[in-house]
């Protein structure tokens, strides 16, 4: 309140000289247009007297304008360029515009219906966005497969995706916390219409995530009267997935659903070379090793928006998703110790997980048209994960010591998570506004972990109660934030500070239990700066974030991931804390835009994966071979920092670029805790789309990530290559898709790993190379979605609180 009262002042001065206000939406959606050009030309010359973009909600402002006469200017990737005349005076020196609508750029010539198109990737300086109808690339695949063309991002052959070198990265669904079963390896592209990026984020942000955060938007369609979209794709090797996307609105409602499923089957390789010294001796484990990997997804969302008023808005939603994974891995283990004879096993390992995710929520948005940029949203969600996951370790051939037990590990896991968040933005005049939200997520979850022993092929499992356990885990997060941001001519101005505290127990019977109680606040601010010349902007930006460790690894519970190999949580385990500082430019002249981004990212108390032998557990396996261990410890600190460049750039009228990459340097602490590891690595990633028809587009990408180190060694290089070609058929009714990915067969994981006593050497290799063919039908009055009007629109659900 004594940042208000101080301010008040400042408002009756800057009328003096007038301002402008308004919020840009698309006419037929009444979305809001983030990231538009607003430009204020002077009249009668039309020479440029001011300029600004319009925020995430589509508001902007122009302040400290001259008082006279001016054309309003606004201009939206895939809209008609739109113009409003303006007169400013002594009796009206600040106008308010409300609701200013743009068009969906369509020009009719001879028949022929010329539409703006978005691109694969728009780059901002503070987000990220990928389009995902608009790669060809990702037809038929994952969210993973989409995520690989984003500068600094890599995903693994397990879905798990890091950010400039950091694996912490939060995921959101729709604006909300993501359900903790969602794996981007087995989200379908098809149900997504765009993955949101955010490197830096505000206080409005969860200050989890010290990667970052990485928003997953679903497709709503929003056009009257029926329309959508059914795809059908079938890849090499008992690959199938289908969806169908449906949509209706009818006066104040707008109804849209969603259906999907996924039928994959895909093989793999491995290799794993581990040498120990356990118990005075040396001990030798290679392993060659065949996959099988089968899942099963099938996902149903309903959703209804209600405007029953222009400036409110009530969306429901409801989700229910069910994925089946079977995977079967069998190996041939050659075991050697000192001079002691070799011992060859072949093993089996199976893997049978049964889980389901129902989700409801509800959001509403309130505006005031005659208060442009005030806004009220409040929301609630409740997310159920459960299901069950087992796995089994056998011995099929080998000395009569090994073969004769088979041991299996079940898991039963429920997870509930209820979030509730209220955000409130108020400007204070044209250039000042303040906002403030409050949020609580909640994560209860019970279960157990059974495991029991097959004394001989064929009999009945027994239960080691040794081995089994029950455990139960809760954790409460409130939260507050507040922020203030103004504009001045050409600067733009934003601090925010964010209380966040975190209350965790975690029970495991009859191990023990933990409790940790921790409150911290996470300043942000940012500064930009719009330049003259070719629309550039300047932008830096600080905020301090954390890495809470999750479930599995702060519980206790042991994990068993093959007969040799077991993972197994740290209680002890405190949250990371990193600060995370970028200096971004842009640039844009005519068609091309060049993003330029310095960045730095800090942690203290790094959150880091160890294997090492476990003494006492070979000691009593009584076998010729060792147990190794995986768990977690906070190491010391850890630092990237480095640049990113992106460049979008039209070659030729039929020939579009974008390419971008990263250089950073990456250090992180030793895994004896003394000491550091470094090295200079980085991300490529080139796309060339051709349309050498007005039917016919083709895409030819390719990314490379270069080693990383980790505590224990370093992560090898993964590259490879795409290719892809869509035509439109009937008239723009359908389109068919065909698609290679990783043309050249080379995408392959390599980890060595150094520890006391401990060595490993694990190559990985699953099947990458794979020939998708899709169709996609359009119905009703949907068109194919390279056309901006025809675009189904996402719903982002707010972020916030």
């Amino acid at each position: 309140m004594l940042v208000v009262v101080c301010l008040v002042p400042s408002t009756a001065s800057a009328q003096v000289s007038g301002g402008i206000s308004g919020t840009l939406l698309d006419r037929s959606t009444r979305q809001p247009l983030p990231f538009a050009n607003v430009l204020l030309l002077r009249l009668p010359d039309s020479t440029l007297a001011g300029n600004t973009q319009t925020a995430d909600n589509g508001t902007f402002a122009l302040v400290s304008v001259p008082l006279g006469h001016y054309v309003l200017r606004a201009e939206a990737l895939g809209y008609q360029t739109t113009r409003r005349s303006i007169t400013l005076n002594a009796t009206t020196p600040v106008l308010r515009l409300g609701e200013w609508l743009a068009a969906p750029m369509v020009v009719q010539l001879d028949g022929v219906v010329v539409q703006g198109e978005k691109a694969v990737l728009v780059e901002d300086l503070d987000k990220k966005i990928i389009n995902v109808d608009k790669d060809l690339n990702s037809v038929g695949g994952t969210a993973a497969d989409v995520l690989q063309k984003v500068p600094s991002v890599a995903v693994d052959e397990n879905g798990q995706v890091s950010l400039r070198g950091n694996a912490s990265v939060t995921l959101y669904l729709d604006g909300k916390p993501a359900p903790s079963s969602l794996r981007l390896d087995q989200l379908p592209a098809s149900r997504l219409e765009t993955i949101e990026v955010i490197t830096n984020p505000g206080a409005r942000y969860s200050a989890q995530g010290a990667g970052g955060i990485i928003n997953l938007v679903q497709k709503k369609q929003v056009k009257d009267s029926w329309n959508g979209e059914a795809l059908v794709t079938v890849g090499t090797r008992d690959k199938y997935s289908a969806s169908l996307n449906l949509g209706r609105k009818v006066g104040k409602f707008n109804f849209y659903s969603n259906v999907n499923g996924l039928n994959n089957e895909f093989r793999g390789s491995s290799a794993l070379q581990q040498v120990a010294i356990a118990e005075g001796r040396t001990t030798g484990t290679d392993q060659t090793g065949r996959a099988v990997r089968h899942q099963v997804n099938k996902a149903l969302r309903l959703g209804v928006d209600y405007a029953w008023r222009p400036e409110q808005t009530l969306t429901l939603t409801a989700e229910f998703y069910k994925n089946d994974l079977h995977q079967t891995n069998h190996f041939t283990t050659q075991l050697t110790r000192d001079t002691d004879p070799t011992i060859i096993l072949q093993n089996q390992n199976p893997e049978v997980d049964d889980l389901y995710t129902m989700r409801v929520g509800s959001n509403y948005r309130h505006t005031w048209a005659a208060y442009p940029g005030r806004e009220l949203t409040a929301s609630a969600t409740y997310t159920l994960d459960g299901g069950t996951v087992t796995t089994e370790q056998r011995v099929l051939d080998g000395p009569a010591s090994y073969t004769r037990q088979a041991r299996r590990q079940f898991l039963d896991v429920t997870i509930h998570l209820p979030s509730a968040q209220i955000d409130y933005v108020h400007p204070l005049d044209d250039k000042r506004r303040w906002g403030a939200g409050v949020k609580t997520d909640v994560m209860v979850t019970p279960g157990t972990a059974e495991y029991t022993v097959q004394p001989v092929p064929g009999a009945e499992f027994i239960r080691q109660e040794a081995n089994s356990y029950r455990y139960h885990y809760q954790q409460v997060i409130p939260q507050a934030y507040g922020s203030y941001q103004q504009k001045n001519d050409h600067w733009d101005y934003q601090v925010g500070l964010r209380a966040e505290f975190t209350g965790l127990q975690a029970r495991v019977l009859p191990m023990g239990s933990t409790n940790q109680r921790i409150f911290n606040l996470f300043p942000s601010a940012t500064v930009a700066r719009t330049l003259p010349h070719h629309e550039q902007r300047l932008q830096l930006s600080y905020s301090r974030r954390l890495n809470r460790p999750n479930f599995l690894q702060i519980v206790a519970l042991p994990i068993y991931t093959d007969a040799r190999n077991y993972m197994v949580g740290n209680p002890a385990l405190r949250p990371e804390y990193v600060h995370v500082a970028e200096l971004g430019h842009q640039v844009t002249w005519q068609h091309t835009t060049l993003n330029t981004t310095l960045f730095g990212r800090f942690a203290n108390q790094a959150i880091q994966s160890l294997r090492t032998v476990d003494t006492l557990a070979t000691r009593l396996s009584g076998q010729p071979d060792f147990i190794t261990r995986t768990s977690y410890a906070n190491l010391g600190r850890t630092a990237s920092y480095g640049m990113e460049v992106s460049l979008t750039q039209p070659v030729t009228t039929w020939w579009k670029l974008i390419a971008n990459g990263s250089f950073y340097r990456n250090q992180v602490a030793s895994y004896t805790g003394s000491g550091t590891r470094a090295n200079f690595t980085g991300t490529a990633y080139l796309l060339n789309t051709f349309s050498p028809t007005k039917t016919l587009a083709v895409q030819l990408s390719g990314n490379y990530r270069a080693p990383l180190v980790v505590p224990q060694g370093r992560l090898l290089a993964v590259y490879g290559v795409d290719v892809a070609l869509r035509q439109r058929l009937f008239h723009d009714r359908a389109a068919l898709t065909l698609r290679v990915s990783d043309l050249f067969d080379t995408r392959r994981q390599y980890t060595r790993l150094r520890a006391a006593g401990l060595t490993t050497n694990l190559q990985t290799k699953y099947e990458t190379r794979v020939g998708y063919l899709g169709f996609t039908w359009f119905l009703g009055t949907s068109k194919p979605a390279s056309s901006i009007d025809n675009q189904p629109k996402g719903d982002t659900g707010g972020f916030g609180g």
